[in-house]
C-alpha cells in the first residue's frame, strides 16, 4: 500500500505524540508511525517540570485526571554520604510513560488522527519529497519528523556519526512500592551512574538509574550489581532494602548514547531523544522532549502556511530555535556527569553546594526551561 502525507512523523514516544496532536491541532494533515501497542513501559525518570503545565493546557490535555504525584523539592546525595535539599523553581510531577504515553495516544486516536503500528525500514529523500517505507507500507510525505528515540536501526540506515561510538552507559527502571516522600524528586550519585527516585501515580515510586556497563558486566545479575555498587550510597541502600518491585524483571537498555546528535538529518527534523538525549543529571529530558515537539509543529504550521519560504528556511529556523533552547543544557549535563565521575572533584561540589546553596538553584535554572508560551 502507498500512501500520501503531508507530515510524517516516526516514532509514538512523548516527543512524537505531542507532536501530533499540535499538528493536528493546528488542522494539518498528519500520519504518526509508531512499531508498538499502548500502552506500555519505558526506561525513564517519568518526573516533568511544570514549565509544560501551559503548553498542555493549549493542546486541550487534562492531565490533572491521571492523578500525578506533585513535586515540589530535589533531593541529591553524593556516594560519600553527603546530601542537600532544595526547593525546584517552577516544581513538577511525577507521571509514568505507561500512563502519559497511553493518555496522548488515547487522545490522538479520539481526535482521529491516523496511527500505523509498523516498523520503519527505510527513509529517502529526492526531489523535495520524502519516500518512508515501513514492513508493509510506502509513505510519500512532504515533511518527515524524527521522532524515535535514543537509538534505532533507522539511525543506522541514515549513517548517524554517533553510531559509530560505542556507549559505556546501562540504563534500568523499574517501579516499586516504598515509603518515599510524594513532594521529592531525589538524584543519587554512586560509582559509575546516577539514580532517580521519586513517585508516580498510584502511590508508585519510579526508580531509574543509569550505569557505567563495564562495572556492570562484572556482576552477576542486577541484583548483585544493586547490592555491590548502589548499596555504597547509604541513601540508595535504604531505599532498595525496604522497596518492593512491581515489575516481574526491570527494563533495561544498552547503549544509551549521549553523545552530540543533529536537530536536523538529511532534511529530517529530529525531536525528543532523537535529537538529543539530555543526561539524567538535569533530570528534565521529558520536558525538553515536550517542548521540541511545540518548537517543530510551530515552525512546520509557518512553513505550510507560506511565512516560511522554503525548507531551507524551516531547517535553519528549527536548528537556531532547538540549539537556543536545548544545547547549554546539554552542555550542562555532561560538565556535571565529568564533575561528578571524579570522588575528589564531587566531594569538592557537594561541599560547596552546602555552604552556597544559592549555586544549586542557578544550576537548576540551568538545565530548565521557563513555562512554554504558546501563540494562538
Amino acid at each position: 500500500m502507498q500512501a500520501e502525507t503531508e507530515i510524517l512523523i516516526i516514532g509514538g514516544g512523548l516527543a512524537g505524540l505531542t507532536a501530533g496532536l499540535h499538528l493536528n491541532k493546528l488542522g494539518l494533515a498528519i500520519t504518526l508511525i509508531e512499531k508498538d501497542t499502548y500502552p506500555h513501559h519505558k526506561v525513564c525518570g517519568e518526573y516533568i517540570s511544570n514549565e509544560v503545565t501551559p503548553y498542555f493546557k493549549w493542546l486541550g490535555l487534562d492531565i490533572e485526571s491521571l492523578a500525578p504525584t506533585l513535586i515540589s523539592e530535589l533531593f541529591f546525595t553524593s556516594e560519600l554520604g553527603k546530601s542537600i535539599q532544595t526547593q525546584l523553581p517552577l516544581g513538577g510531577f511525577g507521571l509514568s510513560r505507561y500512563t502519559l504515553d497511553g493518555y496522548l495516544y488515547t487522545e490522538l486516536i479520539r481526535r482521529k488522527v491516523n496511527i500505523v503500528h509498523d516498523r520503519v525500514v527505510e527513509i529517502n529523500f529526492a526531489n523535495n519529497q520524502f519516500k518512508v517505507a515501513t514492513t508493509n507500507h510506502t509513505f510519500n510525505a512532504r515533511y518527515v519528523i524524527g521522532a524515535y528515540g535514543k537509538r534505532s536501526a533507522i539511525d543506522v540506515k541514515l549513517n548517524r556519526s554517533f553510531m559509530d561510538k560505542q556507549s559505556p552507559y546501562l540504563a534500568v527502571k523499574a517501579h516499586y512500592q516504598a515509603d518515599f516522600p510524594n513532594h521529592l524528586v531525589s538524584l543519587h550519585n554512586f560509582e559509575g551512574g546516577y539514580c532517580g527516585v521519586s513517585k508516580v501515580e498510584g502511590n508508585r515510586v519510579n526508580i531509574c538509574y543509569l550505569a557505567d556497563y563495564e562495572r556492570f558486566k562484572k556482576h552477576k545479575n542486577l541484583i548483585a550489581f544493586q547490592e555491590n555498587m548502589l548499596y555504597k550510597n547509604k541513601y540508595l541502600k535504604d531505599i532498595f532494602e525496604n522497596a518492593n518491585c512491581l515489575f516481574d524483571t526491570p527494563l533495561t537498555i544498552s547503549q544509551v548514547s549521549f553523545e552530540r546528535k543533529e536537530p536536523v538529518y538529511n532534511h529530517i527534523l529530529m525531536i525528543g531523544d532523537t535529537a538529543g538525549l539530555i543526561h539524567p543529571l538535569c533530570g528534565n529530558g521529558m520536558a525538553m522532549a515536550i517542548h521540541a515537539a511545540k518548537i517543530v509543529s510551530e515552525l512546520l504550521h509557518q512553513r505550510i502556511g507560506g511565512k516560511i519560504n522554503s525548507r531551507e528556511a524551516l531547517e535553519k529556523n528549527y536548528t537556531a530555535y532547538w540549539s537556543r533552547e536545548f544545547k547549554s543544557r546539554l552542555k550542562m549535563g555532561r560538565m556535571l556527569a565529568s564533575l561528578l565521575r571524579n570522588p575528589k572533584l564531587e566531594s569538592l561540589a557537594i561541599n560547596t553546594l552546602i555552604k552556597m546553596p544559592f549555586l544549586l538553584h542557578t544550576i537548576i535554572k540551568k538545565t530548565h526551561g521557563k513555562p512554554i508560551k504558546v501563540s494562538s
